[in-house]
């Protein structure tokens, strides 16, 4: 009679029945699970130790964590960073206390998204894990060595986790597949998108899977085609995580595919940065950082070319706006190669910051005033329109007894061809210029 009021309890995510229960029931990670890797080796120490785990959503961080306590036999204690302030760690410390009172128990501290906790709440758990009152192991999606204090950071081994292969997410969709009330059976198309979906995070196949299921649930079918995963999925964001190392990681890849003149490369990357949920215009103001960066004046064009596309896009929105910059990055990619003019700002900012501060010669001066002109300012100043071909040969426009360094060398390549033979030509003007002085 009792049971007619007992609640059900809710069915659990296909992603939690599947959660593994033992380190060879961990799929991927091979480079720290394999036998005489880092982490079994940890496992099999007989002694835990504090760590980080780095990697992006969905490759294990949260499992391998539980499994490290199952392993040791210790007490679990999972906190958000998110969620979490000093009062939740006080009162994790309060329960590891009393465990260790109660039952001679040590226990595993589980801090998720680490790298959201400042640094006086990641300094309160510090001195218990000195103590060794506490184990701690902190999970991330962001670089430790930014986002961790080095006092945390010196007490913990750093180990990176890496997205899952096509081979582990092939193991851990059969698993799901059969999962399934009633199990389902994908035909190869259909499985290479979830895969593609997926993009290396075993929660997010698991997910999808479990939607897949009660879509063919709802229309009878235990065989799964495309179409009706496209339908079951009808959105499915790739990993992009705005301001996050994966989004830094792909604008690298677009700059050094530009520059190394890999239009095909260039044109993936950008559209791998806008599918994932970048803003266009961001990828814009990087493409006129490249035009100067590392066309220059090799093509003086192209800074103008990824201006207008940046307008374009103001103009036009998504998606056609997006095509001004795909044309503007194969522009880029394909032009002359130049960062000379990078190379000689750097060089003048540099010699600067290290130079004392000279005055400006008088005859570079300007002279307005009566007074200014009794005081020799402009004086023997020489107007280039008034030399041949507008170049006052010779003249000096450095301070006052400061060597005439040269900074800037163009290529060869390009329009900076053309100037590199100008600017010897006006250096040798010089050279003449001052043997007849």
């Amino acid at each position: 009679m009792n049971d007619l009021f007992k609640k059900p309890e809710p069915a659990a995510p296909l992603a939690e029945r599947l959660r593994p229960h033992t380190l060879d029931e961990v799929v991927g990670q091979s480079h720290l699970l394999g036998v005489g890797k880092p982490v079994r080796l940890a496992f099999e120490s007989g002694k835990p130790h504090s760590m980080i785990l780095w990697g992006p959503p969905g490759v294990g961080k949260t499992t391998l964590a539980r499994l490290m306590a199952q392993a040791f036999n210790a007490e679990f204690i999972a906190i958000s960073a998110v969620l979490s302030g000093v009062k939740d760690i006080r009162e994790a410390v309060q329960r590891a206390e009393l465990t260790l009172q109660q039952s001679g128990r040590h226990t595993i501290l589980f801090v998720d998204e680490v790298h959201r906790f400042n640094k006086a709440q990641q300094d309160a758990f510090l001195p218990y894990v000195e103590q060794g009152l506490l184990t701690f192991i902190g999970a991330t999606t962001e670089n430790p060595s930014f986002e961790v204090n080095s006092a945390l950071l010196s007490r913990a081994t750093v180990y990176t986790l890496q997205p899952l292969s096509d081979d582990d997410l092939n193991l851990l969709l059969q698993r799901a597949l059969l999962g399934c009330v009633p199990p389902l059976a994908l035909d190869d198309r259909a499985c290479e998108l979830v895969r593609g979906y997926a993009d290396g995070d075993a929660r997010r196949l698991l997910n999808m899977i479990e939607q897949v299921c009660t879509a063919a649930a709802a229309r009878g079918v235990r065989q799964v085609d495309e179409a009706l995963v496209r339908d079951a999925l009808t959105q499915s964001l790739k990993r992009f995580d705005k301001g996050g190392d994966e989004f830094y990681h792909q604008i690298s890849a677009l700059h050094k595919s530009v520059r190394g003149s890999s239009p095909d490369a260039a044109l993936y990357w950008m559209c791998r940065m806008i599918d994932g949920g970048a803003d266009p215009l961001y990828v814009g103001r990087r493409l006129v950082r490249m035009a100067i960066e590392d066309i220059g004046m090799a093509d003086p064009r192209a800074l103008r070319i990824s201006l207008d596309a940046c307008e374009t896009y103001e103009r036009l929105g998504s998606p056609e706006g997006e095509l001004a910059l795909a044309e503007a990055i194969l522009y880029m990619a394909l032009a002359p190669k130049s960062n000379a003019a990078y190379t000689a700002y750097n060089l003048v900012r540099a010699f600067i910051r290290d130079d004392k501060s000279r005055p400006v010669p008088a005859h570079l001066r300007n002279a307005p005033t009566r007074l200014m002109k009794d005081l020799g300012y402009g004086r023997d100043y020489r107007y280039a329109h008034d030399e041949p071909d507008a170049y006052a040969a010779g003249e000096n426009y450095f301070p006052d007894g400061m060597e005439r360094p040269q900074f800037y060398h163009p290529t060869e390549r390009g329009l900076e061809a053309k100037i590199r033979a100008r600017l010897a030509e006006l250096l040798e003007l010089d050279k003449q210029a001052r043997r007849h002085k």
